[in-house]
């Protein structure tokens, strides 16, 4: 871009004419920043893009650039938010794009190589975000928040919320097969939480967004430049308003029932503990959004059997990232025994720090702050990658140390 002296392919909101190169993911004319999310997987740090890329391995070590990963489709790429178990060290992802059958899953093992490979057909190009994982079944979605398609076929990418549509769930089994569609009341979702089996039931928390598609004299939205006001309210949650929901899909009968658990905050981006994946659970430790502004001011950790609730906040004009949950080394299975761990950013002292925080009282704020030697623009996603699953990359990196001595 720079030596071009201009962009050289199109935003999000232009139109995709404007790219002068080809592009990649579902839109087809984007560049593929794999800026969305990141993977700890077979010792590899795998950057993500949120509209389908090429998945990109990193030694999560020393940062070293390795090239795609080898097993990703060429041709649709993987969405962000791929899943990993942590106790069998497989990677579960899922794709979408504008042709049919529009949606893939696949499953990778601990040796990074690729186990399975389906179509989920779809009944035209989605917006998907995130998926699910269970232990025994995984869930893709099919929300009415979509491209317009009459606008589609003119070329015109124009989200549409339609609430005469249901929202769909894909259950499937984890190694792949039959697909079974569950269907729940209209809505979107950003991001999912924890998925479990309960008797006959296959329950799944997650983010449920009130205002899929918020207008731009919606009394929350964001002051924002002229020409500008219908970008940023996306960027608001508050416009938006996500609650934290339940979904419970009955295997014997086919039907769904949904829950509100929180029904009155703006919550999104949670963590828990990845000891707990695909397990019943008790915690959910949620970020807290700055009204108009797509910034992180704190974490609310929620009891979801008693619904209490304790929170921290950054501070004045300090903003955090999505504070994955680090289980204490040796520590018993106690569910909420380990840290939260973000960077936050302080606009005012235009320094970043990693704040600790200890999860069983994070109400009583930080238990360690690491200054940073720069400051990291405020983020999103983040991730903790335990010890064992970065054993391959600390001996790669300590053997390639060693053979340059």
């Amino acid at each position: 871009m720079q030596r071009e002296g201009k962009a050289l392919w199109a935003g999000l909101a232009e139109n995709p004419r404007k790219s002068t190169r080809q592009g990649w993911g579902a839109q087809g004319s984007l560049k593929d920043s794999s800026s969305t999310d990141v993977v700890v997987h077979a010792g590899k740090a795998l950057s993500l893009f949120y509209q389908c890329g090429q998945a990109y391995k990193t030694d999560p070590i020393s940062l070293a650039q390795e090239g795609k990963a080898a097993w990703a489709p060429s041709i649709e790429g993987i969405s962000a938010h791929a899943k990993v178990d942590e106790e069998t060290g497989e990677l579960f992802f899922f794709n979408y794009s504008k042709n049919k059958p529009y949606c893939h899953y696949g499953v990778v093992d601990q040796e990074d190589q690729l186990q399975h490979y389906q179509a989920v057909e779809l009944p035209g190009a989605r917006l998907p975000h995130d998926m699910a994982l269970s232990k025994q079944h995984v869930v893709l979605c099919d929300f009415p928040l979509f491209w317009d398609p009459v606008l589609l076929n003119k070329g015109i990418h124009a989200t549409r919320f339609f609430n005469k549509l249901p929202s769909r769930f894909a259950v499937l089994p984890r190694a792949g097969g039959e697909v079974r569609w569950f269907e729940a009341s209209p809505a979107y979702c950003l991001h999912f939480l924890n998925c479990w089996e309960e008797g006959e039931d296959l329950v799944l928390d997650g983010y449920r967004q009130l205002n899929p598609m918020p207008s731009s004299t919606h009394p929350a939205a964001p002051d924002a430049p002229k020409g500008h006001e219908r970008m940023m309210v996306y960027l608001d949650m508050f416009a938006m308003q996500p609650r934290l929901h339940r979904w419970r899909f009955n295997l014997a009968t086919g039907t769904t029932t949904e829950q509100s658990l929180d029904p009155e905050r703006t919550l999104e981006f949670g963590t828990f503990n990845p000891l707990f994946l695909g397990k019943p659970y008790r915690f959910v430790y949620s970020a807290l959004s700055k009204p108009g502004w797509f910034l992180f001011i704190g974490v609310l950790k929620t009891d979801l059997v008693t619904g209490e609730t304790w929170s921290y906040f950054f501070g004045e004009d300090r903003y955090g990232s999505e504070a994955p949950f680090c289980a204490r080394p040796g520590g018993d299975l106690t569910e909420d025994l380990g840290y939260l761990v973000t960077i936050v950013s302080d606009l005012k002292t235009n320094m970043s720090e990693c704040v600790v925080l200890d999860a069983q009282r994070i109400q009583d704020g930080p238990i360690v702050r690491l200054k940073l030697p720069e400051r990291v623009p405020s983020g999103t996603h983040s991730v903790w990658a335990p010890s064992h699953l970065l054993a391959g990359a600390q001996s790669q990196s300590a053997s390639k140390l060693k053979s340059n001595m």
